[in-house]
Parts: structure tokens; sequence; C-alpha cells
């Protein structure tokens, strides 16, 4: 039998991590209680085997990707359904636009308002718009982009074009990641800029994420306005 070097077990020990998403340099070199310069060595190795993608100041597995939106309606579904029901709460009187994000659980939150015709709903996401689009709903408002084909929402220019050119009074946000000092942490900088722009032109920022969603570690992160508010089926939470 091979006897393992301590070299090979700690890449082994990485490439274990890297499976559950993105990780940072520094959260690897203090979880494998190790230094960030052989962290770095590891990584440089492993990017040149293909087992592993760098991303900006950490990594991912090769091969790994955000499970499809459908899979993540199936996931914490009550916390989900907690959460979108306490955002109903925002939506109390003087607020007419909301901006309304791609998501599992915003999504949750759009069955509820479906006879809110009183309402605007800008949004991004493709699920939301069809469930909204019906007579007696809300005026529904399509941003325009490119289509992820995981979590069906728009990105990019087009899509930061008419975010930048519209005010709302909230915007429910989703988020791969939640930090209350960093913001919301996403798979990539476009994703991550979008919710950073939406966020600077609403009166409040809601952000509808579970209690899952706190410490991970992700590619990209979007800083939120001074006050952003963060429920989770734990409570209500404001930065």
């Amino acid at each position: 039998m091979a006897i393992r070097t301590g070299t090979q077990k700690r890449r082994e020990d990485i490439l274990s991590l890297l499976k559950t998403g993105t990780w940072t340099i520094t959260r690897l070199a203090e979880e494998l209680e190790t230094s960030g310069s052989t962290i770095r060595r590891d990584l440089r190795d492993l990017a040149e085997a293909g087992e592993v993608i760098r991303t900006i100041g950490g990594a991912t597995a090769a091969g790994f990707v955000e499970p499809p939106l459908g899979q993540r309606m199936e996931t914490n579904a009550e916390a989900k359904d907690a959460i979108a029901a306490t955002g109903l709460d925002h939506l109390g009187e003087g607020v007419r636009t909301i901006f309304l994000d791609a998501g599992s659980t915003t999504v949750r939150l759009a069955e509820r308002i479906r006879d809110r015709d009183d309402l605007t709903v800008i949004t991004r996401g493709l699920e939301i718009a069809l469930a909204l689009a019906h007579p007696a709903g809300p005026r529904v408002i399509m941003v325009g982009g490119e289509v992820s084909t995981l979590s069906h929402g728009t990105t990019g220019a087009l899509s930061d074009h008419a975010l930048g050119r519209v005010d709302v009074d909230v915007a429910f946000l989703g988020a791969d990641a939640v930090d209350l000092s960093r913001g919301l942490g996403e798979p990539t900088l476009d994703e991550a800029r979008t919710k950073e722009l939406i966020a600077e032109h609403a009166r409040s920022v809601v952000v509808l994420a579970d209690s899952s969603k706190f410490g991970r570690e992700v590619a990209a992160w979007a800083p939120l306005p001074h006050g952003w508010i963060w429920i989770s089926e734990d409570g209500t939470r404001q930065s």
C-alpha cells in the first residue's frame, strides 16, 4: 500500500474542501493549519494538473457548479417559505415599485404577491416574471441581459444599463453567501455587480436568504448600503 506524503494528504484535503464551493487562500490555510504560501503553491500545482480552478484570492474544484434553480427550490423549502412570509412585512403602505431578484427564495415571495395589482415589479428572474404576468397581478418589467443557465437570472451590460436608470422603494435580493459586514457573495463578478447596482437605486434593501448562506466562501462580493436588512429563518438582522 502506498504511503501518502504530507503534501499529498494536504492536497487531498484541499480538493475535498473545494468540492463544497469556492474557498479563499486564507480560509484554506486556517482550516488546514498551514501557511498561505503553502496553499498558494498547492493551488498552483493543482491548477496546472487541471484539478482546481483559480479564482480571485482562492480556488474552486474543477467541475464544481452551482446547483440549478430547480434543485435549489427543493432545498430548505420550509425555511424559504418562512423567509418569504416575513418579506411581506416590507410591502406596506407607500411601497409601489420593487425589485425582485432571481432565486429560489425570491420566487416564493413572488407567489405571495400575484394579486398585488398596486405594485410594479422589476425583476431579472425568468420564473418570477412568468409567475406574476397575469391580468390581476402586478405590472411586471423584465430586465434584459445574458441569462444564466443555473439561476435563470439576467446579468451583463444590458442588465446594468436598465438597472442604472430605475429607482425602487424596496430591492429584495437573493444571495449565494451573506455577511453583514461584506454584503452579498456571488459566484461571478457579473452577478455581484448586478446586485450592487440595484442596491444603489433602492430606498431600502432586503436580503432573503436562509442561514446556510452565512459564512460561505465565494468568488465575488457585492457591498451594500448601510442599513440593509437580512431576513433568514432565524429572524431579521440589520447591518
